[in-house]
């Protein structure tokens, strides 16, 4: 009895630890981009595609920003329109939208 009580008492430590570890994984995009500009992105199998959004009231110049190789392309983007690039899922890590 005694050990498994031990053994639970470790699982529990452990789990708490996992528990702290994940919010890293939700991190926030990076980017100099506004605050008014929305960023997410989607995975497929093959891909992945990031976007960023214009809800600044103003014509913005933005790219969209990927770690470990090219950015996206520099494009003119109006109020409420949104630009997307479409890199090949491996090491790339969405990095949010700069401007440029």
């Amino acid at each position: 009895m005694r050990l498994l009580k031990s053994t639970f008492l470790a699982c529990t430590a452990a789990g708490c630890l996992l528990t702290l570890a994940t919010p890293a994984a939700a991190a926030v995009p990076a980017g100099n981009a506004p605050s008014c500009v929305a960023v997410w992105q989607t995975k497929g199998i093959v891909t992945k595609t990031g976007y960023a959004r214009n809800d600044c009231r103003y014509r913005l110049r933005l790219k969209i920003k990927w770690a470990r190789g090219t950015d996206g392309d520099c494009s003119t983007v109006d109020p409420g329109r949104t630009i997307s690039s479409k890199v090949a899922r491996g090491p790339r890590n969405f990095d949010g939208a700069d401007i440029c």
